[in-house]
């Protein structure tokens, strides 16, 4: 049995292939596999602190041989997970009880197996999990594909010099070139692209309300030793002056050390500022991306851009002829649902109930659709870059056909030479009848145009 025929999403369904990279981070798998990564690093962290009674530092070996467990993480293991998950009814807590089972006949582990997860909240361990993940795919999948999609600009180079006929409000406007069009969504890419390059998730970590509140009854500060008798050079001071663990700077350099930004203050939970910010971010790449969609369907539809022909392929059902702009399309519809999510998730994820409610625990398993259905479009949007061609017959065409849009630049010329009422002239000789190549030559030369302008006026409407 086909069980991708099955499937209720279509990311794991019809187009599983196109996005199965992105399961190394945003599957249920993943997540799992980052909860043990950060439950481990947290163990290790902890053992370093010389203050924390009961755990002295792992060594080397040590420290690999704990690590094995997410390095090596396997399917068995997930499953195993997911059964402690059937009886306790916690998934962040089986992710623990899996570790105390991995660890249970570990000698470096003998009486420590209670310092796993020590005085944290699930929390702390979930959201520095996604956080990692989230960043890996921003850094490995999302980026480097944007980054190869502005190949664009290369293309932009290629059609510098085509001529191209503007539609402002749907009607003939001043020629610009194709290269020049293509440059627009170049440039509005490369800005967001640089906001995204730079952009990290946070961390919090700080136990059950983000106080560190058990962390300090079970080690609290420790008092300050008693002043030391005077020295013979009259010196009197504390010497050693020992505090106990800083908990506060203990989690900011942890979190630190996972690649996340730290959160000074919190609840139990990550407010979600992060996602909100990287959601908006996304937002604004797929909305740039739905306007290039849209303006390249109208452009193949014009004829400006001429789609390769594959052998095989059927444009549609009844109609022999066809050739679609389906990559335009699929991009446009995919660029739309991850946009939906998005949006979801920048207004829900940020909104808790007081130190937290449980609401934003299922809302961020779909994190990975909003990306699939990103990375989907990207597909698409590539392939349908690689199929088109720019039919230089056809813009020139089309410009012969729309010789009134000559006005703005005889209108200008007249306004250089101090002509009065140069726009109201031309309004009144243009405006609202069809305008001919005889009739823009008999304009200029009637309203005094000089001859050098006029060559001018020709070769840039493309007529020269």
């Amino acid at each position: 049995m086909n069980s991708s025929l099955y499937s209720l999403s279509p990311l794991d369904g019809r187009y599983k292939e196109q996005t199965k990279e992105l399961r190394r981070y945003f599957s249920e798998f993943a997540l799992m596999q980052s909860r043990a990564r950060v439950e481990v690093a947290y163990l290790i962290a902890l053992a370093e602190e010389e203050d924390v009674q009961g755990l002295s530092p792992f060594s080397l070996e040590e420290q690999r041989e704990l690590c094995r467990v997410y390095e090596e993480f396997s399917e068995a293991d997930a499953e195993r997970i997911k059964e402690i998950e059937k009886t306790i009814r916690h998934d962040g807590k089986a992710v623990e009880l899996f570790l105390c089972e991995k660890y249970e006949g570990l000698p470096c582990m003998k009486d420590k197996l209670s310092f796993i997860h020590f005085g944290l909240t699930s929390e702390d361990v979930t959201n520095c999990a996604y956080g990692i993940l989230i960043n890996q795919s921003l850094r490995e999948i999302v980026i480097p594909t944007l980054e190869n999609f502005l190949c664009l600009q290369n293309k932009a180079q290629q059609w510098k010099e085509v001529k191209l006929l503007s539609l402002t409000h749907g009607q003939p406007a001043t020629p610009t070139t194709v290269g020049k069009e293509m440059l627009v969504y170049v440039e509005r890419l490369e800005r967001q692209l640089r906001q995204l390059q730079q952009f990290r998730m946070q961390g919090k970590f700080g136990g059950a309300v983000g106080n560190f509140a058990a962390h300090r009854i079970a080690y609290p500060p420790l008092p300050s030793p008693p002043l030391p008798a005077p020295r013979s050079l009259g010196v009197v001071g504390r010497e050693g002056s020992r505090e106990g663990v800083d908990w506060p700077e203990f989690g900011r350099k942890f979190v630190e050390s996972l690649g996340l930004i730290p959160l000074r203050y919190t609840t139990q939970i990550n407010p979600h500022d992060d996602l909100a910010e990287l959601s908006h971010m996304l937002q604004r790449i797929n909305t740039i991306l739905i306007d290039f969609s849209r303006d390249m369907w109208m452009y193949i539809s014009r004829g400006v851009f001429c789609q390769k022909l594959v052998e095989g392929e059927v444009g549609s059902s009844t109609m022999p002829h066809k050739v679609n702009p389906i990559d335009f399309e699929n991009a446009e519809g995919n660029l739309g649902l991850s946009n939906a999510l998005f949006q979801h998730f920048a207004e829900k994820l940020p909104v808790s109930r007081m130190q937290r409610d449980l609401s934003d625990s299922t809302v961020q398993r779909s994190i990975g659709s909003a990306f699939g259905y990103h990375a989907l479009a990207m597909t698409s949007l590539t392939k349908g870059l690689g199929r088109i061609a720019v039919d230089e017959e056809v813009c020139r065409r089309e410009l012969q056909k729309h010789p009134e849009v000559w006005a703005e630049a005889v209108q200008t010329l007249l306004r250089r030479r101090c002509v009065p009422q140069a726009y109201d002239m031309i309004k009144k000789a243009t405006r609202g009848r069809t305008v001919t190549h005889e009739i823009m030559e008999e304009i200029m030369q009637e309203t005094g145009v000089h001859e050098d302008d006029v060559q001018r006026v020709r070769e840039a409407m493309g007529s020269g």
